[in-house]
């Protein structure tokens, strides 16, 4: 048996402000909980006003005009991000194991997805950033008359951010990386659910070399913690990831500062008649059960031409029942770890309403034809579920699961599908699968998301743009438009003398 990288006791559990591991002002602590075993992990420093107070102070003195960031070269900020990178690359296996146990997720072994992927992202993500840091310019506008007109793009300064537990790691990078590329500051609250891997990055940030108060991490909770970020005078900007409900209350309180949303969905997957029925299966599978369902994108709503409906049905139901359940450190008869590739839900409160799920789902008239109950007796696990004879107007045809639970729905013509997967308040993600092109570039241009993809899912390629319609947020995270999240726009105008030439 291959001994456990991570050893508990010397697990970093306090706030991160100002470069420097330090106790909350209040001395209080919450405990974080390894899904798969229910048993807690650590105690972790619990922040509130008062430390979001002084992060915030951190990060101001760092962005103040003459500091050590604010008059860095903008290569050398992004060899600072380059060298991040690596330093996460060289501790790879210590956070994919991190990860897996204050999340729940697989490591991610023989191609399954895991921490493993997660954390191959977040270095790409990183390094992606490093390069655009001195490549971002101005320009210069003809204007009429004698007159220089040129752009400056400038950082906005003291950023916050709130992000959520199903992605830790990713999460951080995708705010944290544009963040440091344009040259802005950072006060940064986890998830309480998930805290640890952050405040790991957070040392890796300081043995960087980055200035102090550059990166300020908190661990807390969303009414004490989070919305004092979202309302600090101090801060410009906000980003946030987490459900659209959460976000109405960071934007009521966020007031006039610039924000960036990626919120909730409740993506369609639309299945042709023409699609390659093998290539549809995997990808409808990995786009419902990835990460437990745990993503905002998940594609939750398949729909599934008349034709092929019960052929469809028939290998998607195979297909789930070949996945490994357990926990990351499970052993198997060789007393070797086991290649799990379905985790728990993250802890209790999202096990009871993904079951919550699942009985409302029953009650309504789906047909549950694959699992549908808790697996074993320890640990928030909720077995692959997929429901048939799903309408509509059914509760889990229409409201963020979160969860393992898959529900596919019959359709007749291009027509009427496109008017049902719009049929949603969220516009986050969806799927086409044909091998019919002009057909399913059709139907791409008809969706109102910000992904599609066709004859795949999940892509997340960290040169891609990712973001929502409608109540699935705004801004987009990942590729070159991640930049303008963090960026001001200065007009400056000169008369010159002369003849205008």
């Amino acid at each position: 048996m291959s001994p456990l990288v991570v050893k508990k006791s010397e697990l970093e559990t306090r706030l991160f402000i100002n470069n420097e591991f330090v106790n909350s002002v209040s001395g209080k602590t919450f405990p974080t909980v390894d899904p798969s075993t229910e048993e807690v992990i650590a105690h972790v420093q619990e922040a509130d006003q008062a430390d979001v107070d002084k992060a915030v102070k951190a990060a101001t003195a760092a962005f103040e005009l003459g500091s050590p960031w604010r008059s860095m070269a903008a290569s050398d900020r992004g060899k600072l991000i380059w060298k991040l990178a690596d330093l996460i690359e060289q501790h790879a296996d210590y956070l994919q194991e991190l990860e897996s146990m204050d999340n729940g997720k697989p490591l991610g072994r023989n191609g399954q997805y895991g921490t493993k992927v997660d954390v191959e992202l977040t270095v790409a993500i990183y390094r992606y950033a490093a390069g655009w840091a001195d490549k971002i310019e101005g320009s210069v506008i003809p204007v009429d008359g004698n007159t220089l007109c040129y752009t400056r793009k400038e950082p906005i300064g003291v950023c916050g951010s709130i992000i959520p537990w199903n992605f830790p790691l990713a999460m951080q990078s995708w705010k944290l990386a544009p963040a440091l590329a344009t040259g802005c500051t950072m006060v940064m609250k986890t998830s309480e659910k998930t805290p640890l891997t952050a405040l790991f990055v957070s040392k890796l940030v300081k043995e960087a070399g980055f200035p102090a108060g550059v990166v300020n991490t908190l661990s807390g909770y969303g009414p004490t913690c989070g919305q004092a970020i979202a309302k600090h005078p101090g801060i410009e900007k906000v980003a946030f990831t987490g459900s659209t409900l959460t976000a109405n209350k960071i934007l009521s309180a966020a007031g006039l500062k610039r924000t960036t949303m990626e919120l909730g969905g409740k993506s369609p997957v639309i299945v042709c008649d023409d699609a390659d029925l093998d290539v549809a299966v995997e990808q409808c599978h990995v786009g419902l059960f990835l990460n437990q369902g745990q993503c905002c994108c998940a594609g939750s709503r398949i729909y599934v031409q008349d034709t092929i409906y019960d052929k469809f049905v028939a290998k998607a139901i195979e297909k789930a029942k070949e996945m490994k359940t357990g926990g990351f450190q499970d052993l198997n008869a060789d007393d070797v770890r086991s290649p799990n590739s379905h985790g728990p839900q993250v802890d209790d409160i999202q096990f009871k309403r993904v079951m919550g799920y699942i009985e409302k789902g029953k009650k309504e008239g789906a047909k549950c034809v694959l699992g549908g109950n808790r697996h074993g007796e320890k640990g928030y696990f909720v077995e692959p579920t997929i429901f048939t004879d799903v309408g509509d107007k059914m509760t889990i045809a229409q409201e963020e699961i979160f969860g393992p639970v898959m529900s596919v729905m019959k359709f007749s013509t291009d027509e009427e599908v496109i008017v049902r997967a719009n049929a949603t308040m969220y516009g986050l993600g969806a799927g086409i699968m044909s091998q019919n092109i002009s057909r399913a570039l059709g139907l791409a241009n008809q969706i109102r998301s910000g992904s599609v993809w066709i004859n795949t899912y999940d892509e997340f390629s960290v040169q891609a743009p990712f973001g929502g319609y409608k109540a699935s947020g705004h801004g987009r995270e990942k590729g070159k438009e991640m930049l303008d999240n963090y960026l001001e726009t200065k007009c400056v105008f000169v008369p010159l003398d002369g003849p205008k030439c």
